[in-house]
């Protein structure tokens, strides 16, 4: 672990809804990483380098947007080859960021193939290398954030579903908490060491509740109501394939653990359900329901404005929203992070 101080993730102010995603992938990292979309300069990269002080080995790793699949994978060691005459293995990027955190940056600028190489192997937790006369496996497991700017390309929908959890940052920014946000920024700059001992406790309160959820996990079981509720949800929001369902309800267990409690309930789905379907939602229901004549008590008079969710094709119905809308600093479901001391 490099001994130069990086900002801590308790002092990040706001992107509480970010904060709580990468503390879920933190404390199960099964759940798949995350996607962060966003324009620059929303200190994307500040929040998934504070999250490697939440692991255990607190290994942060980036992957250069230039990368060979070899670079990435691992390859043939040259100079053994040369100098012994015998086959030996050079590690990539996958292997020194096992136990860590794997950072993409513009991951929606990748060669698909890497992506791909990438998602398979965050996936099963091991690295296959079967090249240049050499088989080599070993673990690789690591949560991952990649990070894209929608406006400088997309990704695939296939790649998209292979990443977890999906958040969004907005760039529009209060005035208040701009002027916060450049006040620390610019005290850390100062004087790095000082800021970090200033928030340690805080840092240091954040890391224990992860550990504590971590250890709680394999107590809370995978129920069968808490599934039934996620995949009539899945169904009702129409996206393809099963992996929503999964990932969805293993966000609402680490979500569960990440409030101290030893069950599933409706609050942990919820917590969960727009970073597992934001990315996966289709715009049109499923084709079983888009075909359905509507009953006659839900036809409505040619006169009669069709209702928010009619206009929007039914994706209002995919789930129990509440009647009003909660601003995000409101949201039960989103911790209260730690203030400046």
């Amino acid at each position: 672990m490099s001994d130069i101080p990086h900002f801590p993730l308790a002092a990040v102010v706001g992107a509480d809804e970010l904060k709580l995603a990468l503390c879920l992938t933190a404390i199960d990292p099964k759940i798949g990483g995350v996607l962060i979309e966003g324009p620059r300069g929303m200190a994307k990269s500040t929040l998934a380098r504070g999250l490697a002080d939440l692991l255990a080995s607190g290994q942060f790793v980036t992957l250069p947007l230039g990368a060979t699949e070899e670079r990435l994978v691992g390859t043939l060691d040259l100079d053994a080859a040369l100098s012994e005459g015998r086959s030996r293995f050079s590690p990539g990027v996958l292997a020194k960021a096992d136990g860590g955190v794997l950072y993409v940056d513009e991951v929606n600028l990748l060669p698909d193939h890497l992506v791909d190489v990438l998602l398979d192997v965050a996936a099963s937790g091991v690295n296959v290398v079967e090249r240049d006369g050499i088989s080599h496996r070993h673990a690789a497991r690591f949560v991952l954030i990649g990070t894209m700017n929608p406006e400088e390309g997309e990704l695939r929908p296939q790649l998209l579903d292979r990443f977890g959890l999906n958040v969004a940052l907005s760039g529009h920014t209060a005035p208040a908490e701009r002027g916060q946000i450049i006040r620390r920024r610019l005290d850390f700059d100062n004087d790095p060491v000082a800021f970090c001992t200033l928030w340690a406790a805080q840092q240091g309160a954040l890391k224990q509740r992860c550990e504590q959820a971590r250890a709680r996990l394999a107590s809370i079981p995978l129920d069968d109501h808490s599934l039934g509720q996620i995949t009539e949800r899945c169904f009702a929001a129409g996206v393809d394939g099963l992996r929503a369902d999964l990932v969805w309800l293993r966000g609402a267990r680490a979500h569960a653990a990440w409030r101290g409690a030893c069950e599933i309930a409706a609050e942990d789905i919820d917590a969960v359900a727009e970073f597992a379907l934001r990315h996966r939602r289709r715009h049109s229901p499923p084709p079983s329901e888009a075909s359905a004549p509507p009953a006659p008590e839900q036809q409505r008079p040619a006169d009669q404005p069709p209702s928010e969710a009619q206009e929007r094709g039914g994706q209002g119905d995919w789930g129990a929203l509440p009647a009003q809308p909660v601003p995000i600093g409101q949201r039960r479901d989103v911790p209260s992070w730690p203030k400046k001391p």
